[in-house]
This record gives structure tokens, sequence and C-alpha cells, in this order.
């Protein structure tokens, strides 16, 4: 177990570098070549509930898909994090003009007020899609996030509170892709995983 730990450790350090080397010409690139491809999606045409997480920096840029999100009348959701837990819920964005007036996390991203009333996805009818980050993914679906556990914890409430899971997207730069991912147990599994470039997109 100790030696896993250090090996997804080891990862994420190396995944850091890589992204911290893309330019940001490079991930805006990117960004809008994966935009493109979610949103002639077929999971993402269909689905009319849908998560979407406000990018960090060294993520793939949300703000185009959010914003078709609310141009095709579908309901948006987004993470808000516990700090100190690993614990996070996906609750409802009302518009999107609405992102500038959240507050900002000690991470720099945006997310609603902790005690703030908003609509929770597991309590009203669950979710079709869930757009997914992380640092690391391979041609597996196994998916290398930022250590918090926040991903895995909240399929788990779903799969008890719902039964079953949502159909999951990771968002990537061609950079995120791994050989292999160290895993465990609880590690979920991604659905599929989008990136830029003309090799095929990953599959389960």
């Amino acid at each position: 177990m100790a030696s896993l730990k250090a090996a997804k450790q080891a990862l994420r350090v190396q995944l850091k570098q890589r992204l911290a080397a893309l330019s940001d010409v490079n991930k805006a690139q990117q960004s809008k070549a994966v935009t493109l491809k979610l949103l002639s999606h077929s999971n993402y045409r269909n689905a009319q509930r849908i998560a979407v997480f406000l990018n960090m920096p060294d993520e793939i840029q949300t703000a185009e898909i959010i914003s078709d999100i609310f141009q095709q009348g579908k309901t948006c959701f987004i993470p808000r994090y516990k700090p100190r837990s690993n614990h996070m819920d996906m609750v409802r964005l009302r518009s999107l003009e609405e992102i500038q007036q959240l507050p900002v996390t000690s991470w720099n991203i945006r997310q609603p007020e902790d005690g703030e009333s908003r609509e929770d996805a597991l309590f009203t009818g669950g979710l079709d899609l869930v757009l997914v980050p992380g640092l690391g993914f391979d041609k597996e679906g196994h998916r290398l996030g930022r250590g918090k556990g926040f991903y895995d914890t909240f399929f788990e409430r779903y799969s008890r509170q719902l039964a079953g899971k949502p159909h999951t997207i990771a968002l990537a730069f061609q950079e995120q892709l791994c050989e292999s991912i160290p895993v465990t147990e609880h590690d979920i599994e991604i659905d599929e995983i989008l990136c830029a470039g003309d090799h095929e997109d990953m599959k389960n």
C-alpha cells in the first residue's frame, strides 16, 4: 500500500511538471479541440443534467462548455468541496453570469459558499453526465486525481444513494495520458477520456 502511494505521488510530480511546461496558447488550443469533441458527443447531446468542473489553470478550460450547457437549456451542476475533508457535493449553477459572483477558494477556483442553499444533484434526480478533471489517465479508464479523493467518494455516495453511477467523461490534455495509472479498489474508472489529437479517444 505504501509503495502504491509512493508510485502515485511520483506520477503526480511528473504530470505536474508536464502540465507546467504547457504554454497558455497550447492549453487554449487543446481545450478548444476537446470542447468541440464533447459538444458533438452523443452522451453530451442526450444529457440533461450535467456536472462540470470550474477549471484550474492546469486543466482543460471549461468556460465554453458551461456556456453551451446554458445555451442548450440543460441543467448545470458544479462541485462544492468541503475544506479539510474528502466530501464534495454537486450543486446547481443557476446562470453563466453567476460564476463571477462565486467566492474564490484557497485553490484559486470559484465555488458556492458552504452554507448557501442550493439544489444538490444527489437529492433531486441525480446526473446524466459528469465531466471529470484529474492529473492523469490511462487507456483502461483509470484516473489519477490530486490525492484528496473528492470524486471517488462522491461516486461512492452516488451509487449508495441512487444505485449506479452517471456516465463519466474525463477532459484531458495529451500530456495527461499515461501508459498505466497505479490504482486501488476505491479508485473509480472513467467511462471515456476525451483529449486533443488525432488518435482514438480512450474508452473502457
